[in-house]
């Protein structure tokens, strides 16, 4: 009697059997995939964003690309900036280059390479482009931004001019030729018209067509004298902001968020 009792009371005391497996959420199961393959997240699952779409895992890529563009767009835009006010050290090989350029290609061709900055041919071309991409998109925002991009060339080129009142290659008694607005013309427009166009494109033509203008013109304006290699080089750096902001808005339109090629 007392063994059997003594058993009894043994079986029954939960601090001298065998550990007893404990249910709860702790012991729970991971989830599965239906696919088979390991959960991505320790949960299994990506939290959604505010949008109900699943969240991405940070940093997100090609951001910390574009973050750095910028950035050296507007260190060298300053700094180019800085030298030609106070007629710095960049000055003396800027103008020796010049020099040994200027009319090595005889005029009527460079001159010819300049006229594609000029925004009776520029603008044009972006405008074909943004109504196409309104046409085929039904979406205004990336048309309207490169509308804008456009339209702040001169904004931010004339009061350059006045406030650094460079003189030109040939011209030493003018001012006003850093930076060179031919330049953002058509970088503007012909690489914001590309950037429009690429995403209808069968293929990538486009942007090296438009590279290919905006060398063009870059190269007849140093070559028949109407600026110095640092004004064009300064503009460059001016329209990478402008651009990178149309290139965001194309990224943005009907069919890209859900990641559906547009019909």
């Amino acid at each position: 009697m007392s063994e059997t009792a003594r058993s009894r009371e043994t079986g029954d005391d939960p601090g001298t059997g065998l550990p007893q497996r404990r249910t709860g959420h702790a012991f729970a199961h991971p989830p599965h995939r239906s696919d088979g393959r390991p959960p991505q997240t320790p949960r299994g699952a990506r939290q959604p964003d505010p949008g109900g779409r699943p969240g991405t895992i940070p940093p997100v890529p090609g951001r910390p690309a574009t973050l750095l563009l910028l950035l050296l767009a507007l260190l060298g835009l300053a700094l180019t900036t800085w030298q030609v006010l106070v007629s710095g050290p960049l000055l003396a090989p800027d103008e020796s280059l010049s020099r040994a350029l200027v009319r090595t290609v005889p005029d009527a061709v460079t001159e010819r390479l300049a006229d594609l900055g000029n925004i009776q041919v520029a603008v044009p071309v972006l405008a074909l482009a943004m109504a196409y991409s309104v046409r085929r998109s039904r979406a205004w925002a990336p048309a309207l931004t490169a509308g804008l991009a456009m339209a702040l060339v001169p904004a931010l080129i004339v009061p350059l001019k006045e406030w650094t009142a460079r003189p030109g290659p040939l011209e030493p008694w003018a001012a006003g030729y850093y930076p060179s607005g031919h330049t953002a013309t058509a970088a503007v427009a012909y690489l914001g018209a590309a950037l429009l166009v690429r995403p209808y494109a069968r293929r990538t033509w486009p942007l090296p067509v438009a590279l290919a203008l905006t060398a063009a013109t870059a190269c007849g304006l140093i070559l028949r004298g109407f600026h110095w290699p640092l004004d064009v080089l300064a503009s460059c750096f001016l329209c990478v902001p402008l651009l990178l902001a149309v290139r965001r808005a194309t990224g943005r339109g009907p069919g890209r968020e859900s990641g559906q090629p547009p019909k």
